[in-house]
């Protein structure tokens, strides 16, 4: 379907804002006006969400940072302390080996803190673009697109972008997407991905962008 007017970024984050407001909010989003806002525990809270939903990771990370929220707390526990504590997140025995690695470097290297650095972000194990630029756009106020797969499927079904994968994605943004909309982009998409522009059956009749989005993929809706 060929939108009936022209894409207007300004106006479609406008609408999207409003529409989300009576959803969650994104787990790393929330979390952060918790206060649990620093490099080392946005960064600790994207890894338990890895392959994990919002309604797991929230609790999941709260219960951790109520036993231990910096480096040098998290070296206090042991393997098997941490695990239970993140029990409930996918995978948690890796994450619990990542996390303990992280947490070894940031006191051994870094001063017991994560840096505001891609390139150290990057080089720790597990950790790849969208955590990256989670903890720099979130925790550091250095403006990055983190592409999730609700970002990813939106604005390629919007047709505002044209890639195959999320990583082209966040190039294609890059190059497109004003830069004051780089954080919030992620932040409003994930609750607007999760409950009006679904992978099936998008809600459609009830999208507040729907004269602008091309449909792109979109073969039945709601």
């Amino acid at each position: 379907m060929t939108g009936k007017v022209p894409f207007d970024i300004d106006v479609v984050m406008r609408r999207i804002r409003e529409a989300v407001r009576p959803f969650p909010k994104a787990a790393l989003f929330e979390l952060a006006e918790e206060g649990f806002d620093s490099p080392f525990e946005v960064l600790v809270a994207c890894l338990i969400s890895v392959r994990t939903r919002d309604e797991v990771t929230l609790p999941t990370a709260r219960r951790l940072f109520a036993v231990a929220r910096t480096p040098a707390g998290v070296l206090q526990l042991s393997f098997a302390e941490l695990d239970a504590l993140i029990r409930a997140s996918s995978f948690h025995e890796a994450k619990s080996r990542q996390i303990l690695e992280i947490a070894q470097r940031a006191v051994d290297q870094y001063s017991s803190a994560v840096p505001c650095d891609e390139s150290i972000l990057l080089s720790f194990r597990g950790v790849g673009p969208k955590c990256t630029n989670l903890v720099l756009g979130i925790a550091c106020d250095q403006p990055r697109i983190a592409v999730d797969v609700h970002v990813f499927r939106v604005t390629n079904r919007w047709g505002y972008v044209h890639a195959a994968t999320p990583e082209q994605t966040m190039v294609e943004l890059e190059a497109k997407l004003p830069r004051r909309y780089w954080v919030e982009i992620n932040r409003v998409l994930i609750p607007f991905g999760k409950n009006v522009c679904t992978p099936r059956l998008p809600r459609c009749s009830t999208c507040p962008v729907l004269e602008m989005c091309q449909q792109v993929g979109v073969t039945a809706h709601r």
